[in-house]
């Protein structure tokens, strides 16, 4: 999920990147479930079910639309099943207790719910919210959007950059590059590293024992990175240069599951990949022939998660503006002139240089005077 370093833009470029949220909605929901009651239908009535998260989860989803009002926005949860990670290590995650059933009954109704929101709700068979998250944020921040990621799991600070941050609304923290450090004592780029020597205890991956967060950011400020300080192992005094040792041959496998999967494809995510721009001119495209544009490979109008629908083209038959006819003209009879008001300056008055007309002697309506006739006659100039 480690994002590569972006140039440095203007202030007018960096004003006009539109804005990509992310949910965490698995955070979402254990935070709904826990923080509203069960609200049933018939109270004290176990058969009765549970409809508490699924408010909780919509007063969270709309609070944070008004709080943050971005265009694109996506709530990713964890699928059914096993992951990758499972593989890797059948201990991950083995000390958490099983989801409550009253819970497990609202994940349905509450996908349906944000769906029904505005939401573009996502679960990834086989990997984390995490990983797809990753995902969309560091392909988002490549293609020119600042994304903000709602959660308040300290595994996604590893995403953390110039264009992405980290909001928990819950508790109001902001992780941004200076947050990332000043929370943790290392930069976002070293918080896998940092990650793999302290452990998570949330998810049962053991790090260096006895080694705690002062001791992994001195170590990491000092040497660089978990890979300079494993070739210097050596040098490490004490008893926590003893544990470091020990624990070399697991440091690989520790950062293989800490480490976020921002290579999923995406279809993988329920979409299809984005077409490429056509490398040709338009003088090109212009000249080319029936034949030679029916070998071209096709282009598929699918687009991924992050990126918008495609705009059709303008002049086409769905975005053509309907024709906006002109009011019809009532027949006004010959010697005769409707009176209006004086803003269009439309009665006789407008016409009494017209050869053959002379002015009426009605004057022209004020708003202080009554509303004039419908009709004011003009009388005809003398031939004389």
């Amino acid at each position: 999920m480690n994002a590569t370093a972006t140039p440095t833009e203007t202030p007018q470029a960096a004003q006009q990147r539109p804005t990509l949220l992310l949910v965490d909605g698995s955070s979402y929901l254990y935070r709904a479930y826990h923080a509203m009651p069960d609200l049933r239908a018939v109270p004290d009535d176990p058969a009765s079910p549970a409809t508490g998260a699924i408010r909780g989860m919509v007063n969270m989803m709309r609070s944070l639309r008004k709080e943050i009002p971005a265009r694109y926005a996506a709530c990713v949860f964890d699928a059914k099943g096993p992951t990758f990670r499972d593989a890797i290590y059948p201990q991950y995650k083995a000390q958490r207790s099983p989801m409550p059933d009253d819970l497990r009954a609202q994940i349905p109704p509450i996908h349906e719910v944000v769906r029904l929101l505005g939401w573009t709700v996502l679960d990834v068979p086989g990997v984390e919210a995490d990983d797809v998250i990753g995902t969309l944020a560091v392909t988002a921040a490549a293609n020119g959007f600042d994304v903000i990621i709602s959660s308040g799991d300290k595994d996604l600070a590893q995403l953390v950059d110039e264009h992405i941050t980290i909001v928990d609304t819950m508790t109001g923290k902001r992780r941004d590059l200076a947050g990332v450090e000043a929370e943790f004592g290392v930069p976002a780029r070293l918080m896998v590293d940092y990650q793999t020597l302290v452990g998570d205890t949330v998810d049962n991956v053991p790090g260096v024992e006895k080694v705690g967060p002062k001791t992994a950011a001195k170590w990491l400020n000092e040497y660089g990175s978990l890979d300079a300080l494993v070739a210097q192992a050596d040098a490490i005094k004490g008893v926590a240069g003893q544990n470091l040792r020990k624990a070399l041959d697991w440091l690989p496998t520790g950062r293989s599951l800490l480490r976020g999967q921002d290579g999923l494809r995406p279809e993988r995510m329920g979409g299809r990949a984005c077409p490429p721009r056509s490398t040709r001119s338009r003088s090109a495209s212009r000249t080319s022939t029936a034949s030679s544009s029916s070998t071209r490979p096709t282009a598929s109008r699918a687009w991924c998660a992050p990126c918008p629908p495609p705009r059709r083209r303008p002049g086409t038959r769905k975005t053509r503006p309907a024709k906006v006819r002109a009011p019809r003209r009532r027949r006004i009879p010959a010697g005769r002139v409707r009176a209006s008001r004086p803003t269009t300056r439309q009665s006789c008055n407008g016409i009494a240089s017209t050869p053959g007309w002379t002015s009426c002697a009605a004057p022209l309506w004020r708003p202080s005077t009554p509303r004039p006739p419908r009709w004011t006659t003009c009388v005809p100039r003398s031939s004389a």
